[in-house]
């Protein structure tokens, strides 16, 4: 499994719920796939209720992210791959 903290990201909500982000996540952007908890993105699994939104902008992907020991968060990631893959999902 990977680390996210191998990525260049942004925390556009810090140290939130599960559900906080995934409700800013709905609330802030319109492109949004659904995935199941236990997606695989960036090389990480996604832990949340399901379905987890993930939004895409542009070339950002904007998900919900459990740190253990740290809480959940709405990170931006730019992943042009990862865009495609989630894309191709719909």
């Amino acid at each position: 499994m990977g680390c996210i903290d191998e990525f260049e990201y942004e925390i556009l909500l810090p140290s939130s719920s599960i559900k906080q982000c995934a409700d800013y996540i709905k609330k802030n952007f319109k492109e949004i796939y659904y995935v199941k908890q236990g997606h695989r993105i960036f090389d990480t699994y996604l832990i949340g209720y399901n379905p987890i939104p993930v939004a895409v902008e542009g070339d950002y992907v904007i998900m919900p992210y459990v740190k253990p020991c740290y809480g959940s968060f709405v990170l931006k990631i730019k992943g042009k791959a990862e865009v495609e893959m989630l894309r191709a999902t719909r």
